[in-house]
């Protein structure tokens, strides 16, 4: 006999944390009767089947396993030794699952007057058309009733004497003849004398009443006569139309006044060429994609939310934004689909719009014939797809603006301009690098303004620009030195910005195509350095930057400026690379793609940075008159707060640079061993000119190594690995630094580079 494998107490192991293993037993070879040869009994396989499984087949916990056996596990057995228990539900988790999915009691288009009257004006157009549609065709449907009168007339006799004289049933009464069926016949015949008695005295009474009630209209008012026939007409033509030709035709209905349903939407999506959707919508077309909500309206225009098909993104449809607008058969400007970023990846919101965004009439910006701003509260800029207003607070922010030519970068930036100028408190700093003059109807409330690139301008900015850092370390000080109970952030407040005392009021600089500045063969890592700084310590102190760049990439916008902005607006760019240096790393894996925008979307951009997500919003337009305009006004607001200053007085600022520098040269000049850390040169630098390099000082170890990398990046220099001791003597280490034989080579190159063009 075969042994089986049991534990101590004579069952199976249960170790409730041993691995899954299915434990199959061998079979012993049945017996006869006599247990000396091959022998069966027969039995119900019912009756078998309970005396070999002592546990319910479907028992697969531990403790059922471990318990007391109502017999021994025969030979043949399959059991599962580790299956765990069914885990014990959390209602409440699932109660809040839930609640997130409920729909709102109150719609949406109910919560905003805005909205409720676009949503009022949409239904009153929509039928307002239908109904002027069907009301001018109203002579073509009276033709047709008159038309298909006669048809009627005989089709109402006809069906008269049929039903009056049983005439259906004659075909029934001939096969009864046909059959030679006398008994059969004979039944039917008397059926069909009793109807037809019944019927001839109801058609009877029919036609005298008619023609009782048509004696009775020659009587009548002649107006009651043609409206008698008329409406005899139009039930007689309604009697004789045709099954194949509907009297009324369907309100051909445009686009825009097109209510948007699953059909349309499935059709579209099925028309994007994703194998995963074609194949959702083959094998079930009612639920390949399911929608969340009914569709609806949401402000002007239609909204669906739509879970897609399994393993299918939001961003797979974004890509194709033209073919679904084609299969939406809408304008490409009408059809916005979006990520909704707090549920999965396949959760696609769908707007459609009335009309085309970028024509889509604006409501009027609240700022422009009056008002003023305050820069700590936030500001209207823009509307979103639905028309609604987004606001934007320009303190405690640095803000990126980045898109390909000729899409509305500089007219945002101007409008951003605007905003701060309302605010009599603040200072602008203008600096217009295309030369175009964009930003000059600002220069009357302007503290410092230039508009070009040539070598006097870059002189003019750069000399503001050092200005501003010697300003920066300055507030510093004050907010260090101010009482907690008045400061007690560490940071500008309304009330100290109010304070002239104090000199903290806002300062904007506000730099189009700023591009030019950081890629200065000879002034751009200073311009950089600058910047840099701005972005990370300015905010707190009641300075702004704003930069605008066609080109954004790595160098003509710096990663220390991109990666520390707070605000990002971005317009119609070409790749991936750029839309993630405005927007942030990773934006256009994640669905925010400012590559989707069309060449005709001028003004709309991707804006991150007020709220938790990014959304797509169309800037207000204001031309140069109308900028000029509001200026003015801005200029009235400062004349009466006293705060007007600079170049807007007329005054001439002094531009000079001092002593000239160079990174390179400094670093020479201050490393004589073969290699040297960073946080080394540093400190050296700082000590050779306190007044350029003393704020990297001011940084923590790391921050400054990472800063000398930073500013060596435009001449190819790495920083890596270097064996160093301290300068007061110690233990060596490895640490991040230079190569002096590094800095001599792209100095000598360098120079041999300006002397080749000098010759030239």
């Amino acid at each position: 006999m075969t042994d089986f494998p049991t534990t101590t107490n004579g069952h199976p192991p249960t170790d409730p944390t041993a691995p899954l293993e299915l434990t199959v037993l061998p079979v012993r070879p049945p017996v006869g009767p006599d247990g000396d040869g091959p022998g069966a009994d027969v039995v119900p396989i019912t009756t078998a089947r309970d005396r070999r499984h002592p546990y319910p087949p479907t028992m697969t916990t531990p403790t059922a396993l471990t318990g007391p056996a109502d017999g021994p596990v025969l030979e043949g057995d399959i059991i599962r030794v580790d299956a765990p228990g069914e885990p014990e539900r959390d209602w409440l988790a699932d109660l809040a699952e839930k609640a997130k999915t409920r729909r709102r009691i109150v719609p949406l288009w109910l919560r905003s007057r805005n909205e409720a009257i676009a949503t009022l004006k949409w239904v009153s157009a929509h039928y307002a058309y239908v109904a002027s549609y069907q009301i001018t065709r109203s002579p073509l449907y009276a033709g047709r009733l008159l038309a298909r009168s006669p048809r009627g007339l005989v089709r109402l006799v006809g069906g008269m004497v049929r039903w009056t004289f049983d005439l259906e049933g004659e075909p029934v009464r001939r096969a009864a003849v046909e059959k030679t069926d006398p008994e059969q016949y004979l039944k039917l015949s008397r059926q069909r004398d009793a109807r037809v008695r019944l019927r001839v005295w109801v058609s009877g009474i029919a036609l005298v009443t008619l023609l009782i009630a048509s004696l009775l209209m020659t009587a009548a008012p002649t107006a009651a006569q043609w409206a008698a026939l008329a409406l005899a007409l139009a039930a007689l033509g309604i009697l004789g139309r045709p099954a194949d030709k509907p009297l009324i035709d369907r309100a051909v209905l445009p686009t825009v006044r097109e209510k948007l349903t699953s059909d349309i939407v499935v059709r579209a999506l099925g028309a994007l060429g994703i194998a995963a959707i074609n194949q959702a919508i083959a094998k079930d077309p009612r639920d390949g994609i399911k929608f969340v909500n009914p569709i609806h309206r949401d402000g002007p225009g239609w909204r669906a939310d739509i879970d897609l098909p399994y393993g299918v993104t939001v961003a797979e449809v974004m890509e194709k934004r033209d073919k679904l607008a084609s299969g939406l058969r809408r304008p490409l400007g009408c059809v916005w689909p979006e990520v909704v970023p707090e549920e999965h990846t396949g959760r696609m919101l769908l707007w459609v719009g009335d009309q085309d965004m970028n024509k889509a009439k604006q409501p009027a910006w609240p700022l422009l014939r009056s008002g003023q701003v305050d820069l700590f509260t936030p500001t209207a800029f823009a509307t979103d797809q639905r028309g609604r207003w987004s606001a934007l607070t320009l303190m405690f922010v640095s803000v990126v603006i980045g898109s390909i030519p000729r899409m509305g970068k500089t007219f945002l930036l101007r409008l951003l301009a605007l905003i701060f100028a309302m605010d009599p408190r603040s200072a602008l700093y203008l600096f217009d690098l295309k030369g175009t003059g964009d930003l000059s109807p600002l220069e009357c409330v302007a503290h410092r303004y230039r508009a070009g690139e040539e070598d006097e301008d870059i002189t003019y900015a750069l000399a503001a620009m050092r200005g501003l850092k010697d300003e920066l370390r300055r507030r510093a000080k004050v907010i260090r030195d101010l009482p907690k109970d008045i400061c007690p952030e560490n940071k500008v407040t309304p009330a100290l910005a109010g304070n002239k005392s104090l000199g903290l009021h806002p300062i904007g600089i506000f730099v189009d195509e700023c591009q030019v500045w950081f890629e200065h063969p000879k002034h751009g890592e200073e311009f950089e350095a600058i910047c840099t700084d701005l972005v990370k310590r300015g905010p707190a102190l009641g300075m702004v930057l704003v930069v605008a760049t066609q080109r954004p990439d790595a160098k003509s916008l710096p990663t220390g400026i991109s990666a520390n902005a707070v605000i990002r607006l971005c317009l119609k760019v070409m790749g991936h690379t750029e839309n993630d240096m405005v927007l942030g790393t990773s934006a256009h894996k994640n669905g925010i793609r400012a590559t989707m925008f069309s060449f005709t979307d001028k003004g709309i951009c991707y804006f991150a940075g007020e709220g938790d997500n990014p959304k797509i919003v169309r800037s207000v337009y204001i031309d140069a008159p109308t900028a000029e305009k509001i200026a003015l006004r801005a200029r009235a607001l400062r004349q009466q707060a006293g705060t007007l200053s600079g170049h807007a007085l007329g005054e001439a600022p002094s531009v000079e640079t001092g002593p000239a520098f160079n990174l390179l040269a400094d670093i020479a000049a201050v490393v004589h061993e073969p290699k040297c850390w960073s946080e080394t040169v540093v400190a050296r630098l700082a000590e050779l000119r306190p007044e350029v390099y003393g704020p990297w000082m001011e940084l923590e170890g790391d921050a400054r190594a990472g800063q000398l990398t930073t500013a060596l990046k435009p001449y190819g220099i790495r920083t890596g690995q270097v064996w160093g001791t301290p300068e007061g003597g110690g233990k060596g280490a490895n640490r991040r630094g230079i190569v002096r034989d590094d800095i001599t080579t792209a100095i000598t190159e360098r120079d041999g580079k300006k002397g080749s063009g000098t010759g030239a």
